[in-house]
């Protein structure tokens, strides 16, 4: 059983690393919680019980602050931080969190690659089909130039469009992530 002065002394070691403002104003605000128990004649062993492991609260904060820093300052970095700071808080966070946001990535990473496939492609049939009657054994596959070449065109334009939305699909997948980490931080921590 930890009395007032280990419990506040553990929370404080567990924030190292978060703003010294920040710091203050979660220690003052555990230290209100023992004073208002202290007045209604609990003990401070029993108001640390009930407050629960400081170890975990301090945990719970830095995965917020580290989620609110993906969130203010947008960046793979950030994002990558975020999730290992939530997985960090136990095997349920490895599962609900890094598995969905693996898939997703995943799925983000085979769509830029079909968008640059197919950009590649119809560059690649434009500048073929220019490029053939200069060489005197290039295959003839018997297409009219202007059909290859509204081809190519066609392709590169759906490449260019599908990676139009993967980039936005990015965006949605980077602002849910920090939503569902948050979702996640509230289960944990209630």
């Amino acid at each position: 059983m930890l009395n007032r002065t280990e419990y506040i002394n553990t929370l404080r070691n567990g924030l190292r690393g978060l703003p010294e403002n920040e710091i203050m104003d979660i220690l003052y605000d555990y230290e209100e919680h023992f004073e208002i128990g202290i007045s209604k004649g609990k003990t401070e062993e029993e108001i640390a019980k009930e407050l629960g492991d400081p170890g975990n609260i301090a945990k719970a904060y830095r995965v917020s602050s580290t989620i609110s820093e993906a969130e203010n300052n947008p960046s793979p970095k950030n994002l990558f931080k975020a999730v290992l700071a939530a997985m960090a808080l136990g095997i349920f966070n490895l599962i609900m969190v890094l598995g969905p946001f693996l898939v997703m990535v995943g799925m983000l990473i085979g769509l830029y690659c079909i968008s640059i496939s197919l950009i590649i492609a119809g560059i690649s049939s434009c500048f073929g089909t220019i490029v053939a009657p200069i060489f005197p054994y290039s295959i003839n596959i018997g297409v009219h130039p202007i059909t290859s070449i509204s081809f190519g065109i066609g392709l590169a334009s759906l490449g260019l469009l599908i990676g139009i939305g993967t980039f936005y699909l990015t965006k949605l997948l980077y602002q849910g992530t920090i939503k569902h980490l948050r979702w996640n931080i509230d289960i944990i921590t209630k």
